[in-house]
């Protein structure tokens, strides 16, 4: 090895580490206003049940400025992934304003998404920003965009070590980015910090005993069904929604009006916003009906398929757990242990990270859920295939068991 090119690229790493810190700083404060916002948007909701009955007019506005203003960004997170892949142009600042007031416009009349998306989108453009200020190259910028996805997610979800190893495994499917892992943590760290020190509180859930049986491994085959299901169904409404000819900004109108008529029919506004209640209430013995998981995904597909702004993390955990909870009632085992573990299952193979969802659930329901997550997650993964919420994710290696050939895209170089 040549140790110039040691040297140069511990003195880059370092570099990008320095940024990362400030990259953290603001996008934990970035995700901490959202937070705020999105609490807020959460009660009026409640508090104020017709504003459901605005959903298409917030749907018309969020579709109109984002063809007007937006149509550069509208790819979101897939767009970071992709500058990530392939450096192109700089990630447009306006990225940023636009998600943040989208998802909140979308959360305060009750559509059906997440935050996480949100929050990664905001590190992303931050992080960005400090690119041409200080002359940073390709390489350099690559990391410092990974160190903003990482700030996002462990900022948002008050989970610094799950959301640095998302920076660096959902870049591409059966590989990781270790050499953005210390970038990663700072940003990630720093973030959760500031966002925690301002005064944003995140929802606690139970610390979680698991019950070691023959049965939870056998989870993974229903979890990455409703995985699988759920990116399938969200991009059978996409196609749907695209065919109809009807100018960009009307089909969120469109989708509105069907999430208002699945809201009247299903009688309950459980399953508009982040759906935290039905997560509550999946940990508690007999708390959701079979189908609550069947209902939030329908809900989810409609929202985002149709044109509104969001994430799609928090309702892969509320299908998830909702699963586990079902499947637990059914087979008489602790519903503790099995929503736990579809919480974080679903997600794991529905975005193609396992290590990030084990992490996760050892960081929100207890050391001792890591090696059930562990087996669990990786399961879900493999069964689950190649494709996943995140289009621009790229194959490095195949998943460990047969399976027809996509053609999907590739990562270079790992």
């Amino acid at each position: 090895m040549n140790p110039n090119s040691w040297r140069d690229g511990s003195l880059r790493l370092l570099k990008v580490s320095a940024v990362a810190l400030l990259v953290g700083a603001f996008t934990g404060l970035a995700s901490a206003l959202f937070l705020a916002l999105l609490d807020l948007a959460t009660e009026n909701f409640a508090a104020y049940p017709y504003l459901l009955f605005g959903l298409p007019l917030a749907g018309g506005l969020i579709g109109w400025i984002y063809t007007r203003c937006g149509s550069d960004v509208a790819a979101g997170t897939n767009m970071l992934l992709d500058e990530i892949h392939e450096p192109r142009a700089p990630v447009p600042f306006v990225m940023s304003p636009l998600i943040l007031f989208s998802t909140i416009g979308t959360h305060v009349f009750g559509g059906s998404a997440g935050r996480e998306g949100t929050a990664v989108q905001m590190g992303g453009a931050i992080a960005d920003v400090f690119v041409r200020p200080l002359s940073l190259g390709d390489e350099e910028r690559k990391l410092l965009l990974m160190a903003g996805l990482a700030a996002g997610f462990g900022a948002v979800f008050g989970t610094p070590f799950a959301g640095a190893i998302f920076g660096i495994e959902v870049l591409a499917i059966g590989a990781l980015r270790f050499q953005g892992l210390l970038p990663c943590l700072v940003a990630s760290f720093v973030g959760d910090w500031v966002c925690r020190a301002v005064g944003i509180h995140h929802f606690e859930y139970p610390t979680v005993s698991p019950v070691w049986s023959g049965l939870f491994p056998l989870l993974a085959v229903p979890f990455a069904l409703a995985a699988g299901g759920f990116t399938w169904v969200v991009h059978a409404v996409k196609s749907l929604a695209e065919k109809l000819t009807v100018p960009d900004w009307v089909r969120p109108v469109i989708g509105g009006l069907v999430v208002i008529a699945m809201t009247l029919w299903v009688g309950t506004r459980d399953y508009n916003g982040l759906s935290l209640g039905l997560i509550e209430r999946a940990f508690e013995p007999g708390g959701v009906a079979p189908w609550t998981f069947l209902l939030k995904l329908l809900f989810t597909a409609v929202t985002l398929g149709f044109g509104f702004r969001g994430g799609e993390v928090t309702p892969l955990f509320c299908v998830g757990a909702t699963l586990g909870s079902a499947i637990a009632m059914v087979t008489h085992q602790d519903p503790v242990f099995f929503a736990a573990l579809g919480f974080c299952a679903v997600f794991a193979g529905a975005a193609n990270v396992p290590l990030c969802c084990t992490v996760l659930a050892a960081e929100l329901f207890g050391p001792a859920m890591f090696l059930p997550a562990l087996l669990v997650c990786f399961l879900t993964y493999c069964i689950t295939g190649h494709r996943g919420i995140y289009a621009s994710q790229r194959l490095s290696h195949r998943k460990p068991r047969p399976r027809k050939r996509f053609a999907e895209k590739r990562e270079p170089g790992l």
